[in-house]
Formats: C-alpha cells, sequence, structure tokens
C-alpha cells in the first residue's frame, strides 16, 4: 500500500515544464542524434588547435556551441528518469545521455593538452592576435594552472571513455536507494500505516510520539541493513574510482585532487574541520536542550529531529511557502525578488512526491533553459526552507547565465551552496520578524538552529569521515562495511556526545548519497559559513552589501571561488567566516531559550 500519488495525479500547475529544453521525446531524439554528427567537428581540430590564434578562437567558440547541445540533451533525459525512477524508457535515455556525455568528452580531450604546449606568453600573443580570445583569459589561466596534472591526449581521451565506468559506483546506489528499496509500512499514533520512504523519513522523526518515532527509526535503517553488503560494495569502490584517477593525474589524494578542480586549497577544509571540532560544545549545548524539551532522561537517535516545541509544527501549504520565500529576498533588490516570483509563477518546480520520483531536491536546468527545481515537498517548515535553498540555486544560475558567456555561466560546487543558504537566513530574519502566529515563530527559530546543527556541524561531521574514509583506503587499509560502520561510529560519538550512539546510527554512512560526489559535503558547511557572513552585511551596512553579493552572483565562473568571494567580502582561507556562523548559532540558542 502507498499513500504516494502517481504522477499523473498531480495537477500540470505542480509539475515542471521541459519545454524550454525540448517539447517531447521525440525532439529530443532527435537533437540526440543531431549532437552525435556535431561531435565530428570538433574531432576535426585535434591536433591543430593552437596552430594559430584564429583556429583557436574558431574552435572554442564551436566547442561551445556543441556542449550546450550536449549539455541540453543530457539534462533533459536525467529530469525525465527523476520524474520516475521506475521508467524504463526514461532510464535507457538517462544512460544514453550520459553514453554522449563521455563520448564529447572524449571527443575534446586534446583540447586542456594542446593549450597547455603553449606558455603565458603565448597565450598573450593570441590575444593581441585575435581580441576575441580575451574572452578566454581566466579559462586559459585555470587550464594552465592544471598543467602538471593534465596527461598526454592519449590518456586524457581513455579517461574520458572510462567516464561512464567511472561513475558507476554512484548510479548503482541511485538506482539501488530510489528505484529497488522499499521501505517498511509502520503504525501511526492514530492506529493508522504509513509507509516510510526517503523523502518523509526525517519528517514522520519530528512526531511528537516518541514510541513511533523509535518505530520508524528502527524500521527504516532495518531495511538499510539489507543491502549492507551492496551498499559498502558500491562506496568502497567509489572511494578507490577516487583514489585511482588522482593518481593518474599525480595528485597526493583524491581530496587533493578534488578541490585542484575549483582552485580550493585542502587547508580550507582542514580549518573547517578543526573549528568545528573545537567548538563542539555548542552542538551538545544544542542536544542537551533537546532532551530537556522531550522530558527524556537520555537523547537517542530518533529524537536527534523533533522539534523543541510542543504540538506539531505547523502546516505550511506550498502557496504559503512561495510567499513568504518571494517577500524574504526583499534585501536582495527588486529584480532579484520579481524574477524569483516570476520563475515560481514559470512551473520551475516540479512540487509534490510521487512514486518512483528522485528523492530529495535539487536545481538543475541549463544555459538555454529556465531553471528546473526538483521538491518533494511535505506541507511543513522544512519543505518551506527547501524550496528557499532551492531557489537560491535558480537565481544564481539565472543571473550568471544572463551576464556571462557559456564558458563562465557555470559555477563551481565550493560556491554553489552560498546563494541557497543566504536564501534561507533571509527566510528566518523574515518570519521571525514579520509573522505574529507564535507557533509558526518558535517552529521557524527551531528549523533554523537544526539547519545550523544539520548544514554547518553534519555536514562538517560527514566531511570528516568522507576524507579518513579515503585516507585509510589510501593507506592500504580494506574498507569493509564494518569497519566504515565503525569509523562512522566513533565520530558520530564525538559529535553527539550527550546523545546514545546505537547498532543503527553507524550505519547512517549507506544513506548518504553525497558521498559518491568525491569531497562534496564540506561545502555546505563552508557554504553557510560564509552565508552567515554575506547576510550580516546586507542586513547592517543595507547597499553596497546587495550589490556586492548580486555581483558575486552575477560572475558565474569568472574567477577562482575564493577570489569572488573576497570581493563579496568573505574570507574563507581563515576560521572567521565559521567562528561567526557558530557564534550566530550560539546566540540563536539564546533567543530560542528566551522564547521558550
Amino acid at each position: 500500500m502507498s499513500s504516494v500519488p502517481e504522477r499523473t495525479e498531480v495537477d500540470e500547475e505542480y509539475r515542471w515544464d521541459l519545454g524550454s529544453l525540448f517539447v517531447s521525446d521525440e525532439r529530443w531524439e532527435q537533437a540526440y542524434e543531431d549532437v552525435e554528427a556535431e561531435l565530428d567537428d570538433l574531432r576535426a581540430y585535434e591536433g591543430r588547435v593552437t596552430e594559430d590564434a584564429e583556429t583557436l578562437a574558431r574552435f572554442l567558440d564551436r566547442y561551445q556551441e556543441v556542449m550546450r547541445d550536449v549539455e541540453n540533451v543530457a539534462t533533459y533525459a536525467r529530469l525525465r528518469r527523476d520524474e520516475d525512477t521506475r521508467n524504463d524508457e526514461a532510464q535507457a535515455m538517462a544512460t544514453q545521455a550520459r553514453s554522449l556525455f563521455s563520448e564529447a568528452q572524449s571527443a575534446t580531450s586534446f583540447l586542456d593538452p594542446e593549450i597547455q604546449q603553449l606558455d603565458r606568453e603565448d597565450v598573450e600573443e593570441m590575444m593581441e592576435t585575435v581580441p576575441e580570445l580575451r574572452e578566454y583569459d581566466h579559462y586559459f589561466d585555470d587550464v594552465l594552472r592544471q598543467k602538471p596534472h593534465t596527461r598526454s591526449s592519449e590518456v586524457e581521451n581513455l579517461l574520458a571513455e572510462l567516464g561512464e565506468v567511472t561513475g558507476a559506483p554512484g548510479e548503482i546506489y541511485n538506482m539501488l536507494s530510489n528505484a529497488d528499496m522499499e521501505f517498511p509500512v509502520v503504525e501511526t499514533p492514530d492506529g493508522g500505516e504509513k509507509r516510510i520512504t526517503l523523502n518523509n523519513f526525517t519528517t514522520l522523526l519530528k512526531n511528537p510520539d516518541r514510541e513511533f518515532r523509535q518505530r520508524v527509526y528502527e524500521a527504516y535503517f532495518g531495511e538499510w541493513e539489507t543491502v549492507h553488503n551492496a551498499v559498502g560494495t558500491a562506496y568502497r569502490n567509489s572511494v578507490k574510482t577516487n583514489e585511482k584517477l588522482a593518481d593518474a593525474r599525480n595528485y597526493d589524494s583524491a581530496r587533493q585532487a578534488s578541490l585542484d578542480d575549483p582552485n580550493i586549497p585542502v587547508e580550507v577544509y582542514d580549518t573547517l574541520v578543526d573549528t568545528v571540532r573545537d567548538n563542539l560544545g555548542t552542538l551538545h549545548r544544542h542536544a542537551d536542550l533537546k532532551r530537556e524539551a522531550i522530558g527524556a532522561d537520555e537523547l537517542r537517535m530518533w529524537d536527534l529531529y523533533v522539534p523543541m516545541v510542543e504540538g506539531d509544527g505547523p502546516e505550511v501549504p506550498y502557496e504559503d511557502a512561495c510567499e513568504y520565500v518571494t517577500e524574504a529576498v526583499a534585501p536582495l533588490g527588486d529584480a532579484y525578488q520579481s524574477r524569483l516570483a516570476e520563475g515560481l509563477d514559470s512551473r520551475w518546480v516540479d512540487v509534490y512526491e510521487t512514486e518512483g520520483k528522485q528523492s530529495g531536491g535539487y536545481s538543475s536546468g541549463t544555459y538555454d533553459s529556465q531553471p528546473y527545481i526538483l521538491l518533494n515537498y511535505q506541507d511543513d517548515v522544512s519543505s518551506m526552507y527547501t524550496l528557499a535553498h532551492e531557489l537560491g540555486h535558480s537565481m544564481h544560475s539565472e543571473l550568471a547565465s544572463e551576464t556571462q558567456p557559456y564558458v563562465y555561466a557555470s559555477y563551481t560546487l565550493f560556491v554553489a551552496e552560498i546563494a541557497s543558504t543566504v536564501n534561507e537566513t533571509l527566510l528566518t530574519h523574515h518570519l521571525l520578524e514579520t509573522v505574529e502566529d507564535e507557533r509558526l515563530r518558535r517552529h521557524v527559530l527551531n528549523e533554523y538552529l537544526e539547519r545550523f546543527r544539520s548544514v554547518l556541524f553534519r555536514q562538517t561531521m560527514f566531511a570528516e569521515f568522507e576524507h579518513r574514509v579515503h585516507e585509510r583506503s589510501e593507506s592500504g587499509e580494506p574498507l569493509t562495511p564494518d569497519r566504515l560502520d565503525e569509523l562512522f561510529r566513533d565520530i558520530k560519538s564525538d559529535y553527539y556526545e550527550p546523545a546514545v550512539v546505537d547498532d543503527h546510527i553507524a550505519r547512517e554512512w549507506m544513506r548518504i548519497p553525497h558521498f559518491y560526489r568525491a569531497f562534496y559535503v564540506f561545502q555546505y558547511a563552508t557554504g553557510i559559513s560564509a552565508a552567515v557572513a554575506l547576510v550580516e552585511a546586507i542586513r547592517e551596512e543595507g547597499e553596497p552589501a546587495p550589490e556586492r553579493y548580486r555581483e558575486f552572483l552575477r560572475s558565474g565562473s569568472r574567477d577562482y571561488p575564493l577570489d569572488l568571494l573576497d570581493e563579496a567580502g568573505v574570507d574563507l582561507t581563515e576560521a572567521t567566516p565559521i567562528e561567526q556562523a557558530i557564534d550566530v548559532y550560539e546566540s540563536s540558542l539564546d533567543e530560542f531559550e528566551q522564547l521558550m
């Protein structure tokens, strides 16, 4: 049995409109065939890209055109698959698209090695000869910077062709967790039944009935335990893949390889973990407050998500959430606010959970399309925050695509989580300052505290686990599922010292899909740190702080992430923004105690 509707049962206005990509699967198929032919145009340049400035300029322009087409084809297929992961045809489209993307990377794998045969003086001379090439100045700098880690054209071609294979562990995990696993039905406090899903698990753990929370928790992790070896194998192979790819590119570690792509020193990662570890007392205080709020002798893992306020959380229908979020971003300017409102009216968002739909939430889209936001909206405060979060990503993409050429319109993962968290933080301030409903205000403040707990501390905990897993693998230690459990339990026990860490939670690593994007999770924690600093400046200074922030969004990847943030007023090479975020967390705990 299931209370989750089929996609066809949801009104069209709550489903995204993929028409800005392709109006039908048939048009997509034609575009797919056209792109395959276009790749031959790029292959024809191999061995002569840098023979003169004019040839280089022609190739880069054509390269952008073709890669835009590839991106459109790949994105449409992924979105169609995520509408219903049970759909064999959509799965086949996504598989084709991944193959096409790998083929495109292979077809152009000669590009970086050929550019790296030049030195900076050669590039300067070419830009003098063809001024249009100056648009690519930062791109050239980035390619030349990575010369020590770029292999010959033959090796680069092989690595590109292996892209589909190296992504297999994540794809296997995704299909296992979203399409094959079916979580149990549990009895609800009113005597009814409720099926647990990936999307509603944490929502169910907010229920005030403690026995019900325990049933949900044990049933959910009981299902994960049935695939313990399968997930352990998938993750071990993902880690090994990261390790081997790093070695192939002459990096000392997988972490260094991952962070070098956006030019982030590993010291930034270490500063985050060290600073958060030095301030675990604030997280422990939150845990103790939660234990007192629920009136328990000891805090258990099924208590971590329950609100520290009495009664069920208020319902927040999707339409109300849209209104709240739109009003909250007013400090970012009329143009930003209007564009966000227009997007909500233009079917950017696929709103509700349906059978087989990809779990979680994300923002996607291409240079040529509108943004697309996948939600699994649950009519609660947390879902409202997820909407604000994903709209931050979408607006970042909109402003960057509007301002930058294709080569700089995307942005690195390191800055990606900043715009999303700025929106969340503005939403909190707006609701606490304008909403008179005390029940909603208490739940909003509780949600804000939960965001600090789950984003700044929990994601740093995951980052520490991920780093230590890779260290063990790189030192030759076998990564068995039981050893992963043991490592995760040790770290979890440090972070949640006031709580009871049980055998179930030792396997929480199994349910984290972000681990299949190497060293991604730490950027949530640096993101919230930067976002808090930016919002504090916007609220305290007024203009020009919002304009500095908007310029940061418009810049896309025109410069390196740390440099873009520095221009916006945040230095993440230092512990200061992290400490400032923790201070805000501490102050919010003080405010919550006063409110209660």
